[in-house]
């Protein structure tokens, strides 16, 4: 299998002290995104996401491909540190600067959670796109045991 070519512009100097984006082992399925920030910031819970510079920008260029910023599995879960969007999409035609949309999930009056210059606080994963051709129809040629059925409705 080979391995898609991605370009990366280095936004950020401190990227190379802290090291550039990359897997963090050798089956790490995304790479760990770095907070470029002058100072600590404060996320008080419940307030508005913010976004946050992580320093570099790709040129993916193959439209098979798209990278997806998702949360850093550990500070969701034992920060309350969660994306604003959930999932960021990066088109294979976007080449700005990649930003995290960071929020703290937390319940009002509980402490903030301060995000470090360089601290990992997202990854990035790298998918596959697929791009369908739709048959507009009437009526879809094949039915399921499911059919129309909707949320909760195999149990």
């Amino acid at each position: 299998m080979t391995r898609p070519r991605i370009e990366l512009r280095v936004l950020d100097p401190r990227l190379r002290e802290w090291g550039l984006p990359r897997h963090q082992s050798a089956m790490a399925a995304a790479i760990d995104l770095h907070a470029c920030l002058d100072a600590p910031i404060t996320l008080a819970a419940g307030a508005p996401a913010v976004l946050i510079e992580a320093g570099f920008a790709l040129s993916i260029a193959d439209p098979a491909i798209a990278a997806l910023i998702v949360p850093r599995s550990g500070q969701g879960h034992k920060r309350g540190l969660i994306l604003g969007n959930s999932v960021g999409v990066i088109d294979a035609d976007y080449q700005g600067p990649v930003l995290i949309s960071a929020w703290n999930r937390n319940a009002p009056g509980t402490p903030p959670i301060v995000i470090e210059p360089g601290e990992r606080i997202a990854q990035m994963l790298f998918v596959p796109v697929l791009h369908p051709d739709f048959v507009v129809t009437e009526i879809f040629s094949e039915a399921t045991a499911r059919g129309a059925g909707g949320f909760g409705s195999t149990g």
